[in-house]
């Protein structure tokens, strides 16, 4: 590992963290966020449902690692809530298998430290249009609607309100958008730079709001090396420095 040790955010789930880097993506825009204050650690798979994810979380999250992550973000339910296959196979789980699996998730992330925070994300709605016109000689007809999304994630919701854990509605921020089905999504499923966009404001809202001590919201964050050196930029009067520490704006979007 690489030095100094910073406080490591962890993001959890399938492909819409495995891919949250691509697209302008909103593991990216975290990941610049925080540059220099936290490490966002990527731990996403494509096609996962929560079955599998309790299939190994011993491994990604080993209770007896020597660091233990400050925050995770998990988001599990865009696969789960599939519709099933004729076949029994396919990533399908029925919603009080999904229920008792995030349970499983969240009491297994809450036993890593007292210290780990956690923030659970809903699935997005899908623009059905377009899914149902994203057919593929590869795979089988994908059942994908908006009334399967909605069910598990307000079952999401309620189970991280009886846990006391806090959780991102994204089934309902994406929707007060104008124009989401279009705008939000590369194909109708994965998000756009416009519906990460979404996902970080959700998230930067969450830490901003948490009565975590320590606050968890970059703006709170001591910045790495930030101290003042006459190595920095030389300023306009050629006698002083201005050290670029904590300068934003080349960020197209100033996050708060």
């Amino acid at each position: 590992m690489v030095g100094p040790v910073r406080p490591q955010f962890v993001l959890f789930g399938s492909s819409i963290v495995q891919l949250s880097f691509s697209n302008g993506g909103w593991g990216a825009i975290l990941a610049d966020v925080y540059a220099r204050k936290a490490d966002i650690l990527l731990r996403g798979y494509y096609g996962w449902n929560s079955r599998r994810a309790i299939e190994v979380l011993d491994h990604v999250f080993p209770k007896d690692a020597a660091t233990q992550p400050s925050l995770i973000i998990t988001y599990f339910g865009g696969n789960d809530s599939m519709g099933p296959h004729p076949s029994g196979l396919g990533p399908h789980v029925p919603l009080p298998e999904y229920i008792e699996n995030m349970r499983k998730i969240v009491i297994h992330l809450q036993s890593l430290s007292d210290s780990t925070r956690l923030i659970f994300l809903t699935c997005p709605p899908v623009d059905e249009d377009r899914v149902n016109k994203n057919t593929s000689e590869f795979l089988s007809h994908l059942v994908r609607t908006n009334e399967l999304c909605q069910k598990y994630a307000e079952a999401c919701v309620k189970l991280c309100q009886e846990l006391d854990v806090k959780v991102v509605d994204l089934f309902t921020a994406f929707q007060r958008r104008d124009n989401w089905t279009t705008d939000c999504f590369t194909d109708g499923v994965h998000l756009s730079a416009e519906g990460s966009k979404i996902v970080v404001a959700e998230i930067l809202k969450v830490l901003k709001e948490a009565e975590w001590k320590p606050s968890l919201h970059w703006t709170s964050m001591p910045t790495e090396f930030s101290e003042d050196s006459p190595y920095d930029l030389v300023a306009a009067d050629g006698k002083t420095t201005l050290n670029p520490s904590d300068w934003t704006f080349h960020r197209a979007i100033q996050w708060n």
